[in-house]
């Protein structure tokens, strides 16, 4: 057994895995999982830079993970981060912080690399398992890019484009500095089509159709489940592996598009910090089951913060 970290530090939120891993027998067992919505990519795709508040609200969840790791006794921490701090003209800052935090420098790492990870930690556990398919379409939806990985045992093709929830809600639904609550018919078309462009680039390298079995992941993904199952509260053991139809996600999709933010912030098992950006997330979803002709998604917790763990363990 090796006790390991591993932080992952997206455009949305940071989340940190402390676990007991054995190579062994492939198990990974969770001592500590958690997420905090910090919204690290607040204005990048306009201004290019990571915003000071952003920074502190990082900073701040970092200064409480590192007292966590250090109370479980971590042999080794991975820190990994991911879009919004690779396309910010002021990363340094993010890089100094970090470290002076957490004695780690953070890898930001490529497109590519997210993606293997993102493989890794969301099929190791799926062999053998509910006549799940290969090869498998591991999809990542993050707040600042969407991975997509094709793969059986091992990664075959994969590519990041620069979709999420986060960027297309920034892009396209905000008006006067707010969400438009809710979206206009012209807005939701023009977020379509950046979503289905960027699906077109996606192709060209990864064979999306191929795939037999479509993994979801990342907080998009699951809140949809959430949704799905009109859960009345976030239930991780519920959310693991359940599967959510392409017709049911077209109805959740519609419903948030449609929705106003009160709506949505009643919804129980809905992070508040999701609240404004989870209909871009569902309609990139909707997307990509509608282009791979994906009749169901099987929706994992296990994802990149899984295979940063495998990596160092």
């Amino acid at each position: 057994m090796t006790r390991v970290a591993a932080v992952d530090c997206g455009t949305n939120s940071i989340r940190l895995l402390v676990a007991d891993a054995d190579p062994a027998t492939g198990e990974l067992t969770d001592l500590d999982r958690r997420m905090t919505i910090v919204r690290l990519g607040q204005g990048v795709d306009r201004t290019g830079r990571l915003a000071p508040e952003a920074l502190e609200r990082t900073f701040a969840a970092c200064r409480e993970y590192a007292g966590i790791i250090k109370a479980h006794g971590a042999e080794r921490l991975r820190f990994v981060a991911t879009s919004a701090s690779r396309d910010a003209e002021n990363r340094d800052d993010f890089v100094r912080g970090v470290l002076d935090i957490l004695g780690v420098e953070p890898e930001v790492i490529s497109g590519d690399q997210e993606a293997e990870f993102s493989f890794t930690g969301a099929t190791r556990e799926l062999a053998g398992r509910d006549h799940l398919d290969k090869p498998y379409l591991v999809v990542d939806i993050g707040g600042g890019s969407t991975e997509f990985v094709v793969g059986d045992d091992h990664v075959r093709a994969a590519r990041s484009v620069d979709v999420g929830c986060v960027r297309m809600t920034e892009r396209h639904l905000v008006r006067d500095g707010a969400v438009t609550d809710p979206p206009t018919a012209e807005q939701v078309a023009a977020m379509r089509a950046d979503i289905e462009a960027a699906l077109d680039l996606a192709e060209r390298t990864v064979p999306l159709r191929e795939a037999r079995t479509l993994v979801g992941l990342a907080g998009s993904v699951t809140s949809v489940s959430a949704i799905a199952q009109e859960l009345p509260r976030y239930d991780s053991a519920a959310i693991h592996h359940s599967r959510v139809s392409r017709d049911r996600v077209r109805e959740i999709t519609d419903w948030l598009l449609a929705s106003t933010h009160a709506e949505r912030a009643a919804v129980p098992s809905l992070h508040p910090g999701r609240v404004d950006v989870i209909a871009a997330g569902a309609l990139t979803l909707l997307a990509i089951m509608e282009r791979t002709g994906a009749a169901e998604v099987v929706v994992s917790e296990h994802d990149i913060l899984d295979g940063i763990a495998w990596s160092i363990a």
